[in-house]
């Protein structure tokens, strides 16, 4: 198994139709010990339950500082090593650039950017203690092509933000055994747009893409788990599209 007595972190897991419940599962499967991060009312106990006994799930807000400090201190406590992270949380919010407060930009840019930051900052004395680990941050073709399908200018600069960050980590902490990547995933079908995008609207973007239809979640988690494992041992500092071509030029 790929991630054979791992110990992998998760944000923004909870949710069973997402990005980040499909990497835990996945990477479950291969033999790691997940912990799943998420909010109060996701229930994040209940998600890793859904994968065995062995997983944990932990309330922490990405957003506040102690929290993932207390969340990664609890995980040791609990397996005695972090060795993956996956900065997955995040929000989206569709709006045009006149139409952003300030409250809006705070709020997107809290979760996708400074939550990255935050967990990043907690996990990594434990990387450092081991001189190994790999940090997988969620980003989007959003970033890449200046706005995506259902996110304004806002989490465009948030996601573009993340690119950034990860690959000063990935500079300052490849001396030490940690590798830092970014997925740029394109729109993928999770709840967060099964209401959004009518079935006539996804069949009209799938024609738009080469390989003629919409992601799933399996498909970003399925790249997590290469980034997380040593099959990608000489991988830091990527940002790698999944997206089905659409991003091609």
């Amino acid at each position: 198994m790929l991630l054979k007595d791992k110990v992998a972190i998760i944000t923004g897991g909870a949710g069973q139709n997402g990005l980040g419940f499909s990497t835990a599962r996945l990477m479950a499967a291969q033999g790691a010990r997940i912990v799943i991060l998420d909010l109060e009312r996701a229930e994040p106990a209940g998600a890793a339950a859904r994968l065995g006994a062995q997983h944990l799930g932990l309330v922490a807000d990405v957003t506040d500082k102690a929290a993932c400090e207390a969340a990664a201190a609890a995980v040791l406590k609990q397996f005695g090593r972090i060795d993956i992270l996956v900065n997955n949380a995040g929000v989206t919010q569709p709006a045009k650039l006149l139409e952003i407060t300030g409250k809006d930009y705070d709020r997107i840019l809290d979760v996708s950017l400074r939550g990255t930051l935050y967990m990043s900052q907690a996990v990594l004395p434990a990387m450092q203690a081991q001189q190994s680990g790999s940090i997988v941050c969620i980003s989007s073709v959003s970033a890449q092509r200046g706005g995506g399908i259902l996110g304004g200018p806002h989490y465009s600069a948030a996601k573009a933000g993340v690119l950034g960050l990860a690959r000063a980590m990935a500079r300052e902490f490849g001396p030490q055994g940690i590798r830092v990547n970014c997925i740029t995933p394109g729109l993928i079908s999770t709840d967060i747009n099964k209401d959004i995008l009518s079935a006539e609207k996804k069949a009209e973007i799938a024609q738009t893409i080469p390989l003629g239809r919409l992601g799933g979640p399996d498909d970003v988690g399925g790249v997590c788990v290469f980034l997380a494992s040593d099959l990608s041992q000489y991988c830091t500092g990527v940002t790698l599209d999944v997206n089905g071509g659409m991003l091609i030029h």
